[in-house]
């Protein structure tokens, strides 16, 4: 599987109701549920008011664009990062799945993608 390192840092919220999002940023996930708001941008971005953040991730992204039919993609690079002892959070998209882990991990994150037979480029 071919990974691309996106080039900046994350940060992964929860923000409350009403929460001003900038949609224009290079990268954005977001997510609503009856429960709750969420938000993956890049920490430079992130709204100043949150009700909970976690700042710090890097993320990987599944080069695509990955077909519908495909099986076990997400679930191979997420086996491996766990057998690695790397917790992730995972966000997809239409076209591809994206894969984030706190920079803390990242020389095991990537040595444990590589020695499993994965190309990560920048």
């Amino acid at each position: 599987m071919k990974l691309k390192l996106l080039p900046m840092e994350f940060t992964v919220c929860q923000l409350p109701e009403g929460a001003m999002i900038d949609f224009t940023a290079p990268y954005c996930f977001f997510a609503k549920t009856d429960e709750e708001t969420s938000l993956v941008c890049p920490t430079a971005l992130c709204p100043k008011h949150t009700l909970n953040r976690r700042d710090g991730w890097l993320a990987l992204k599944i080069e695509g664009p990955l077909d519908f039919s495909l099986i076990g993609v997400l679930a191979g690079v997420a086996g491996t990062l766990a057998e690695a002892g790397v917790p992730i959070f995972a966000v997809s998209t239409y076209d591809t799945d994206y894969v984030l882990f706190e920079k803390e991990h990242r020389e095991n994150a990537l040595k444990a993608l590589a020695d499993a037979g994965h190309r990560i480029g920048a």
